[in-house]
Protein backbone atom coordinates (compact mmCIF):
# COMPACT_ATOMS: atom_id res chain seq x y z
CA UNK A 1 0.00 0.00 0.00
CA UNK A 2 1.71 3.73 -1.22
CA UNK A 3 -0.81 5.80 1.15
CA UNK A 4 -1.02 4.40 4.93
CA UNK A 5 -2.47 5.97 8.40
CA UNK A 6 -2.78 9.13 9.26
CA UNK A 7 0.15 7.72 12.10
CA UNK A 8 0.43 9.55 15.18
CA UNK A 9 3.97 11.34 15.46
CA UNK A 10 5.40 13.32 18.37
CA UNK A 11 7.33 14.98 15.64
CA UNK A 12 5.33 15.60 12.99
CA UNK A 13 1.24 15.27 14.76
CA UNK A 14 -0.67 13.31 12.62
CA UNK A 15 1.01 12.25 9.57
CA UNK A 16 -0.01 10.39 6.41
CA UNK A 17 2.60 8.11 5.68
CA UNK A 18 3.90 7.53 1.73
CA UNK A 19 5.34 4.64 1.02
CA UNK A 20 7.40 4.91 -2.23
CA UNK A 21 9.85 2.73 -1.85
CA UNK A 22 8.64 -1.76 -3.00
CA UNK A 23 9.51 -3.46 0.70
CA UNK A 24 12.26 -3.90 1.69
CA UNK A 25 14.65 -1.60 -0.87
CA UNK A 26 17.24 0.15 0.68
CA UNK A 27 20.68 1.68 1.02
CA UNK A 28 21.37 0.26 4.62
CA UNK A 29 19.92 -3.00 6.64
CA UNK A 30 19.90 -1.44 10.07
CA UNK A 31 20.08 -4.08 12.96
CA UNK A 32 17.55 -2.27 14.93
CA UNK A 33 14.71 -1.79 11.98
CA UNK A 34 11.57 -2.90 12.75
CA UNK A 35 10.56 -4.07 9.10
CA UNK A 36 13.12 -6.43 9.11
CA UNK A 37 16.25 -7.45 6.73
CA UNK A 38 17.09 -5.68 3.86
CA UNK A 39 16.50 -7.68 1.00
CA UNK A 40 17.13 -5.13 -1.99
CA UNK A 41 19.96 -3.48 -1.18
CA UNK A 42 20.36 -0.38 -3.18
CA UNK A 43 22.40 2.66 -3.80
CA UNK A 44 21.52 3.54 -6.76
CA UNK A 45 18.48 5.90 -7.61
CA UNK A 46 15.60 4.80 -9.99
CA UNK A 47 12.02 4.88 -10.44
CA UNK A 48 9.60 2.69 -8.47
CA UNK A 49 6.03 4.42 -8.64
CA UNK A 50 4.94 6.57 -11.29
CA UNK A 51 4.22 10.44 -9.62
CA UNK A 52 0.78 10.89 -10.77
CA UNK A 53 0.24 7.10 -9.07
CA UNK A 54 1.09 8.17 -5.95
CA UNK A 55 -0.41 11.63 -5.74
CA UNK A 56 -4.07 10.37 -6.83
CA UNK A 57 -3.92 7.50 -3.86
CA UNK A 58 -2.41 10.52 -1.79
CA UNK A 59 -5.06 12.65 -3.17
CA UNK A 60 -7.98 9.84 -2.65
CA UNK A 61 -6.68 10.14 1.10
CA UNK A 62 -6.83 13.40 2.24
CA UNK A 63 -10.01 13.89 0.39
CA UNK A 64 -11.58 10.57 2.84
CA UNK A 65 -10.11 12.25 5.94
CA UNK A 66 -11.64 15.79 5.36
CA UNK A 67 -10.23 19.26 5.98
CA UNK A 68 -7.77 19.29 9.14
CA UNK A 69 -7.33 16.01 9.92
CA UNK A 70 -3.45 15.69 8.49
CA UNK A 71 -0.72 17.37 9.81
CA UNK A 72 2.27 16.35 7.57
CA UNK A 73 2.46 14.08 4.13
CA UNK A 74 5.66 12.07 5.24
CA UNK A 75 7.49 10.19 3.28
CA UNK A 76 8.78 7.42 5.56
CA UNK A 77 8.47 4.01 3.01
CA UNK A 78 9.82 0.43 3.85
CA UNK A 79 13.19 1.69 2.39
CA UNK A 80 14.96 4.47 1.91
CA UNK A 81 12.74 7.59 0.63
CA UNK A 82 15.76 9.23 -1.77
CA UNK A 83 16.55 6.02 -3.68
CA UNK A 84 13.25 6.97 -5.54
CA UNK A 85 14.42 8.96 -8.57
CA UNK A 86 11.17 10.50 -8.66
CA UNK A 87 10.90 12.34 -5.03
CA UNK A 88 11.19 15.59 -6.08
CA UNK A 89 8.22 14.78 -8.77
CA UNK A 90 6.22 13.19 -5.77
CA UNK A 91 6.68 16.54 -3.99
CA UNK A 92 5.98 18.87 -6.38
CA UNK A 93 2.80 17.57 -7.49
CA UNK A 94 1.52 16.85 -3.61
CA UNK A 95 2.39 20.66 -3.09
CA UNK A 96 -0.99 22.18 -4.24
CA UNK A 97 -3.13 19.78 -1.26
CA UNK A 98 -2.01 22.34 0.74
CA UNK A 99 0.03 20.32 3.67
CA UNK A 100 3.65 20.08 4.37
CA UNK A 101 5.77 17.29 3.23
CA UNK A 102 8.27 15.84 5.86
CA UNK A 103 10.71 13.06 4.51
CA UNK A 104 12.40 10.92 6.96
CA UNK A 105 15.84 9.75 5.30
CA UNK A 106 18.98 7.71 6.75
CA UNK A 107 21.35 10.38 4.41
CA UNK A 108 23.36 7.63 3.21
CA UNK A 109 22.40 8.80 -1.06
CA UNK A 110 22.10 13.32 0.40
CA UNK A 111 26.30 13.23 -1.54
CA UNK A 112 24.37 13.22 -4.56
CA UNK A 113 23.38 16.72 -6.41
CA UNK A 114 19.82 15.54 -7.44
CA UNK A 115 18.66 13.93 -4.30
CA UNK A 116 19.89 16.85 -2.21
CA UNK A 117 17.69 18.72 -4.72
CA UNK A 118 14.73 16.79 -4.43
CA UNK A 119 14.84 16.92 -0.35
CA UNK A 120 15.35 20.89 -0.45
CA UNK A 121 11.54 20.60 -1.72
CA UNK A 122 10.35 20.00 1.15
CA UNK A 123 8.86 21.38 4.77
CA UNK A 124 10.73 18.69 7.17
CA UNK A 125 13.42 16.50 6.74
CA UNK A 126 14.69 14.39 9.95
CA UNK A 127 18.54 12.89 8.74
CA UNK A 128 19.76 9.71 10.24
CA UNK A 129 23.13 9.80 11.96
CA UNK A 130 23.52 6.83 14.07
CA UNK A 131 27.46 7.13 13.97
CA UNK A 132 30.27 8.80 12.90
CA UNK A 133 32.90 5.94 13.32
CA UNK A 134 33.39 3.69 10.34
CA UNK A 135 33.59 0.54 12.25
CA UNK A 136 30.41 1.13 14.37
CA UNK A 137 28.31 2.66 11.08
CA UNK A 138 28.95 -0.74 9.16
CA UNK A 139 27.52 -2.78 12.79
CA UNK A 140 24.78 -0.96 13.53
CA UNK A 141 23.67 0.73 10.25
CA UNK A 142 25.45 -2.37 7.43
CA UNK A 143 24.95 0.12 4.39
CA UNK A 144 25.64 -0.97 0.78
CA UNK A 145 29.03 -1.76 0.15
CA UNK A 146 29.63 1.04 -2.32
CA UNK A 147 28.81 3.95 0.11
CA UNK A 148 31.74 5.63 2.11
CA UNK A 149 30.55 6.94 5.65
CA UNK A 150 32.59 10.48 4.99
CA UNK A 151 30.69 11.12 1.95
CA UNK A 152 27.61 10.38 3.24
CA UNK A 153 28.29 12.73 6.50
CA UNK A 154 29.86 15.61 4.08
CA UNK A 155 26.58 14.99 2.17
CA UNK A 156 24.20 15.52 5.56
CA UNK A 157 26.24 18.63 6.30
CA UNK A 158 26.22 20.49 2.89
CA UNK A 159 22.03 19.31 2.76
CA UNK A 160 22.28 21.49 6.13
CA UNK A 161 23.29 24.43 4.86
CA UNK A 162 21.20 24.62 1.68
CA UNK A 163 17.82 23.20 3.60
CA UNK A 164 15.58 26.26 4.11
CA UNK A 165 13.07 24.45 6.02
CA UNK A 166 13.11 22.50 9.73
CA UNK A 167 15.77 20.36 9.72
CA UNK A 168 16.02 17.57 12.43
CA UNK A 169 18.52 14.22 13.10
CA UNK A 170 17.65 11.09 14.93
CA UNK A 171 20.22 9.25 16.31
CA UNK A 172 18.89 5.19 17.53
CA UNK A 173 21.13 4.45 20.25
CA UNK A 174 21.94 0.13 20.61
CA UNK A 175 22.86 -1.50 24.05
CA UNK A 176 26.76 -1.71 23.24
CA UNK A 177 26.85 -0.70 19.81
CA UNK A 178 26.69 3.17 19.56
CA UNK A 179 26.14 4.21 23.15
CA UNK A 180 29.58 4.28 24.66
CA UNK A 181 30.72 7.75 25.82
CA UNK A 182 33.10 8.50 23.34
CA UNK A 183 31.69 7.63 20.27
CA UNK A 184 28.75 9.35 21.21
CA UNK A 185 30.76 12.62 22.14
CA UNK A 186 31.51 12.00 18.36
CA UNK A 187 28.02 12.14 17.23
CA UNK A 188 27.25 15.04 19.20
CA UNK A 189 30.32 16.68 17.53
CA UNK A 190 29.12 15.90 13.71
CA UNK A 191 25.54 16.70 14.85
CA UNK A 192 26.66 20.50 16.19
CA UNK A 193 28.00 20.95 13.18
CA UNK A 194 25.12 19.99 10.52
CA UNK A 195 22.83 22.44 13.14
CA UNK A 196 19.67 21.16 13.26
CA UNK A 197 16.66 22.70 14.83
CA UNK A 198 16.51 19.52 17.06
CA UNK A 199 18.64 16.22 17.60
CA UNK A 200 16.41 13.41 18.70
CA UNK A 201 17.87 10.49 20.14
CA UNK A 202 15.79 7.12 20.02
CA UNK A 203 15.85 3.79 20.87
CA UNK A 204 14.35 0.60 19.98
CA UNK A 205 10.15 0.15 20.92
CA UNK A 206 9.31 -2.57 18.48
CA UNK A 207 10.71 -6.02 17.35
CA UNK A 208 13.85 -5.31 15.40
CA UNK A 209 15.37 -6.75 12.56
CA UNK A 210 17.80 -8.73 14.62
CA UNK A 211 18.04 -10.62 17.99
CA UNK A 212 20.36 -9.37 20.85
CA UNK A 213 18.92 -5.35 19.76
CA UNK A 214 18.21 -3.85 23.29
CA UNK A 215 17.77 -0.60 24.48
CA UNK A 216 20.70 1.55 26.44
CA UNK A 217 20.22 1.20 30.40
CA UNK A 218 18.33 4.64 31.74
CA UNK A 219 21.88 5.59 32.90
CA UNK A 220 23.61 5.35 29.55
CA UNK A 221 20.82 7.02 27.97
CA UNK A 222 21.01 9.88 30.08
CA UNK A 223 24.32 10.53 29.37
CA UNK A 224 24.04 10.62 26.26
CA UNK A 225 21.01 12.70 26.67
CA UNK A 226 23.88 15.26 28.85
CA UNK A 227 26.53 14.88 26.41
CA UNK A 228 24.22 16.32 23.49
CA UNK A 229 23.38 19.23 25.88
CA UNK A 230 26.58 20.05 26.79
CA UNK A 231 27.28 20.93 23.26
CA UNK A 232 24.88 23.14 22.40
CA UNK A 233 22.05 21.10 20.91
CA UNK A 234 18.42 21.25 21.57
CA UNK A 235 17.72 17.42 22.47
CA UNK A 236 15.28 15.35 22.70
CA UNK A 237 14.87 12.08 23.58
CA UNK A 238 12.01 9.88 22.09
CA UNK A 239 11.23 6.79 24.20
CA UNK A 240 7.19 6.28 24.64
CA UNK A 241 4.77 4.51 22.33
CA UNK A 242 2.16 6.85 20.72
CA UNK A 243 -0.26 4.01 18.98
CA UNK A 244 -2.63 4.58 21.26
CA UNK A 245 -4.09 7.38 18.52
CA UNK A 246 -3.74 5.73 15.54
CA UNK A 247 -6.66 6.68 12.99
CA UNK A 248 -8.74 4.01 12.17
CA UNK A 249 -11.44 3.71 9.66
CA UNK A 250 -14.82 1.77 9.50
CA UNK A 251 -12.67 -0.68 6.90
CA UNK A 252 -10.15 -1.64 9.91
CA UNK A 253 -8.42 -4.57 7.99
CA UNK A 254 -7.16 -2.62 5.30
CA UNK A 255 -5.94 0.34 7.61
CA UNK A 256 -4.22 -2.29 9.95
CA UNK A 257 -3.05 -3.74 6.94
CA UNK A 258 -1.76 0.06 5.75
CA UNK A 259 -0.61 0.87 9.34
CA UNK A 260 1.74 -2.29 10.16
CA UNK A 261 3.45 -2.53 6.45
CA UNK A 262 5.55 0.13 7.87
CA UNK A 263 4.58 0.81 11.46
CA UNK A 264 4.25 -2.42 13.99
CA UNK A 265 1.50 -2.67 15.95
CA UNK A 266 0.86 -3.53 19.62
CA UNK A 267 -1.76 -5.96 20.62
CA UNK A 268 -3.42 -4.06 23.32
CA UNK A 269 -3.85 -1.61 21.02
CA UNK A 270 -5.31 -3.70 18.52
CA UNK A 271 -7.77 -5.30 21.07
CA UNK A 272 -8.87 -2.11 22.34
CA UNK A 273 -10.04 -0.78 18.99
CA UNK A 274 -11.82 -3.64 18.11
CA UNK A 275 -13.12 -3.59 21.57
CA UNK A 276 -14.62 -0.15 21.14
CA UNK A 277 -15.79 -0.85 17.37
CA UNK A 278 -17.44 -3.98 18.82
CA UNK A 279 -15.72 -6.51 17.04
CA UNK A 280 -14.95 -10.09 17.62
CA UNK A 281 -10.79 -10.35 18.18
CA UNK A 282 -11.35 -13.31 16.02
CA UNK A 283 -10.05 -11.36 12.95
CA UNK A 284 -7.17 -11.44 14.16
CA UNK A 285 -6.65 -14.88 13.91
CA UNK A 286 -8.17 -14.52 10.53
CA UNK A 287 -5.66 -12.14 9.51
CA UNK A 288 -2.95 -14.50 10.97
CA UNK A 289 -4.25 -17.58 9.60
CA UNK A 290 -4.11 -15.81 5.83
CA UNK A 291 -0.67 -15.07 6.38
CA UNK A 292 -1.87 -11.52 6.56
CA UNK A 293 -0.03 -10.50 9.28
CA UNK A 294 2.87 -12.06 11.32
CA UNK A 295 3.20 -11.69 15.44
CA UNK A 296 6.59 -11.04 17.10
CA UNK A 297 7.17 -10.97 21.25
CA UNK A 298 9.46 -7.96 21.78
CA UNK A 299 10.21 -6.49 25.58
CA UNK A 300 7.75 -8.89 26.47
CA UNK A 301 4.66 -7.09 24.29
CA UNK A 302 3.72 -9.05 21.40
CA UNK A 303 3.14 -7.10 18.39
CA UNK A 304 1.51 -7.60 14.28
CA UNK A 305 3.01 -6.73 11.34
CA UNK A 306 2.01 -6.89 7.74
CA UNK A 307 3.54 -9.90 5.92
CA UNK A 308 5.13 -8.51 3.08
Amino acid sequence: MIVFGPVPSRRLGQSLGINNIPPKTCSYSCVYCQIGRTNHMKAKRCEFYKPEDIYAQTAQRVNELGKGRVDYLSFVPDGEPTLDINLGRHINLLKPLGIKIAVITNASLLWMDDAKEDLLKSDWVSVKIDAVNHDVWKKIDRPQGSLALNKVLQGATDFAQRFEGELVTETMLVNGVNDDETHLAQIANRIKHINPAKAYILVPTRPPAETGVFKPSAKALAHAYEIFCEKGIKTECVLGEEEDSFYFSDDIVRDLLSISSVHPVREDVILKLLEERNIDRSVIKQMADKKLIDSYIYEGKRFYKRNI
